[in-house]
């Protein structure tokens, strides 16, 4: 027919188009045909099934229906006649019982439930889509339990034209979810992986992401503080989650997750791609600084030379693509006092007193180097603490030592040793709640003086 070659041509189209197979079109088609025979011209018992012959562009319409054994069509039958009966009674008996039930008669229905739970379990004959081996006999000689009778069934004239209106809606509707699965499954597979997107719009804090094929979202969460998305900007993004929704699939994308830089990393460094540099561990408070532990499975192989780039070209590469954002690359150590020591680069390290119990680490350095190593506003220890997996305490070697459980020594009289005015604003800072006030110099008093006794007089002590 014409009308089916018409509908050909627009699937081989649609294919082409969309980029879908055309067996899917094909199956689209050919349900959306059944379903517009069973809306003008089906009955209530027939399950109806299309076939389309994608070379001559016709159709055939069958009613198909698996062969069953006459019991099951027996006992169906008897289930169904027994409920009937059983709600017959019921009916009769309400509106005279409305006396509560004793306990017999609670128990009696009880069993009935049961019963009926038992009958739900049964398999039961379904005549729309199952036949008997009498009924099927009658159609086909032979037949037995299991086998498929396919009764073909002639429409009228008006089924071509009825049905391409019909089945127009729904073509476009399958083909729009087939379209949206295939979506779904290609970004699905690239989860936690580097993308490249433009950006399309900026609608309040919310910026959409052009992908191609489809839009993705960049939430404020997942943004870099303080950068800025223009309209028609390209940019990489980690691809954080892809989930189906009834408008279609929801790609959620992100610039400030951690695992942005590793892939950055592993995108640039071909030893990180061939696997004979590992990235370990990596924290980062994005938009202003990472920290990235590297290690190497190879002697012969400097695992931060080989991030840093000839002259740091590499880690100058993936700087450019997060925006300026300081990358610190520090080399892994099994031993947790060099792995620290690392972490807090580049403030040097004196030493390091290890709580393992309480996983705490007191790391002493010079005067001059607390600064460095808190950091500002206490960013570098706060790294260093997320990359080591320690609590981290920086304390200067001009203050009193600590033990390894944090205690200050006591003194003779059992008072703590005074600290001076930088350890209470290193302190304080590592805290992350700045000095307010400056210590105030003790200005020495001088002590009243006694007057002395007579050489003569003797003085008593009284007794008690």
């Amino acid at each position: 027919m014409a009308r089916e070659n018409e509908i050909l041509q627009a699937a081989k189209q649609i294919c082409e188009e969309k980029n879908i197979t055309l067996e899917s079109v094909i199956e689209t088609i050919e349900a959306a045909l059944a379903v517009a025979y069973r809306k003008d011209f089906g009955e209530k018992n027939q399950n109806i099934k299309v076939e389309f012959d994608m070379v001559t562009g016709g159709s055939r319409v069958f009613d198909v229906k698996t062969v069953v054994s006459d019991e099951k069509a027996a006992l169906t039958e008897k289930l169904r006649e027994e409920k009937r009966l059983q709600e017959e009674a019921d009916a009769a008996t309400t509106g005279t019982a409305d006396a509560p039930q004793t306990a017999p008669e609670a128990t009696g229905q009880k069993a009935e439930n049961i019963a009926e739970s038992d009958d739900e379990k049964i398999e039961r004959f379904n005549p729309k889509t199952e036949i008997t081996v009498t009924e099927a006999q009658a159609v086909k000689k032979g037949a037995a339990e299991g086998d498929v009778i396919k009764t073909e069934l002639f429409p009228p004239a008006a089924y071509g034209r009825m049905a391409a209106q019909t089945a127009k809606q729904v073509i476009i509707q399958r083909l729009r979810e087939a379209e949206r699965e295939k979506i779904f499954k290609e970004f699905k597979e690239r989860e936690h992986e580097i993308i490249n997107g433009t950006v399309q719009r900026v609608e309040g804090r919310m910026v959409l992401i052009d992908l191609g094929q489809t839009t993705a979202l960049l939430p404020p969460p997942e943004q870099i503080p303080h950068e800025r998305y223009t309209p028609g900007q390209r940019l990489k993004y980690y691809v954080v989650g892809v989930s189906q929704t009834s408008k279609g699939p929801e790609i959620i994308l992100s610039r400030s997750h951690p695992e942005m830089v590793a892939k950055l990393f592993s995108v640039e460094v071909p030893e990180i791609g061939n696997g004979s540099v590992v990235i370990k561990a990596i924290a980062r408070e994005a938009g202003s600084r990472t920290k990235i532990a590297v290690a190497t499975t190879q002697r012969n192989i400097d695992p931060v030379g080989s991030c840093v780039g000839q002259r740091g070209s590499r880690v100058q590469t993936i700087i450019s693509e997060v925006g300026g954002e300081k990358i610190d690359i520090i080399e892994w150590d099994d031993d947790p006092v060099r792995f620290i020591t690392n972490s807090l680069s580049p403030a040097k390290v004196l030493g390091v007193k290890l709580n393992q119990d309480e996983k705490t680490a007191i790391v002493e350095v010079k005067e001059d180097q607390l600064s460095l190593a808190i950091g500002k506003a206490g960013q570098n220890v706060r790294l260093s603490a997320k990359l080591s997996g320690w609590k981290i305490d920086i304390v200067s070697d001009t203050m009193p030592k600590k033990d390894a459980a944090g205690a200050v020594p006591q003194t003779e009289a059992g008072e703590a040793a005074p600290a001076p005015q930088a350890q209470a604003q290193a302190e304080a800072t590592v805290a992350g709640t700045p000095s307010t006030e400056a210590a105030q110099p003790v200005i020495p008093q001088p002590e009243p003086e006694t007057p002395a006794a007579p050489a003569d007089e003797k003085t008593e002590t009284p007794t008690q």
